[in-house]
């Protein structure tokens, strides 16, 4: 298991947007199992009107595609440590395709997030897989691409 502190050290997002508490599962280069648990002290339920029912409190489901593609990063990056190599470049969340969403996810809940690399070419990576609130699936990511970026290449310029 990976906790926090060690996410603190692999991923470089801080609070508010550090999306993943813990990491249940690696296998370098292959798949992950990581968690994070929603609270209703989240930033994205501040300033919301009283009396308000539950829909409204429905986890953002760019926040939960988000906490997916920083869990494909703590995949990726830890697989290259492992290498004894290191990134030269930015890694960025590129594109999600055939994304589904099965139920809101609220306050309370705990997210599993499994993921895995289908396929690593160059730069790129190709990631896919499922969200879970306990056995019960909230989301399906068919596709996702994640790029390294070299540092100081116009896109991280402009």
């Amino acid at each position: 298991m990976i906790d926090h502190a060690a996410i603190r050290g692999i991923l470089p997002h801080r609070h508010p947007i550090l999306l993943v508490d813990t990491v249940l599962e690696w296998h370098p280069f292959d798949r992950i199992v990581t968690t994070k648990a929603v609270s209703g002290s989240e930033p994205c339920y501040a300033g919301m009107a009283e009396g308000l029912g539950r829909s409204a409190y429905s986890y953002p489901k760019t926040l939960l595609i988000e906490s997916f593609g920083q869990s494909g990063a703590v995949l990726w990056l830890e697989s290259i440590r492992t290498r004894g190599e290191s990134l030269d470049g930015t890694l960025i969340f590129a594109a999600a395709r055939n994304v589904e969403f099965h139920r809101p996810v609220q306050p309370g809940d705990t997210v599993r997030h499994e993921l895995k690399i289908d396929q690593l070419v160059g730069a790129n990576a190709f990631l896919s897989g499922r969200s879970f609130v306990g056995d019960e699936p909230v989301m399906t990511v068919g596709e996702a691409i994640a790029v390294i970026r070299p540092n100081g290449s116009p896109a991280q310029e402009a």
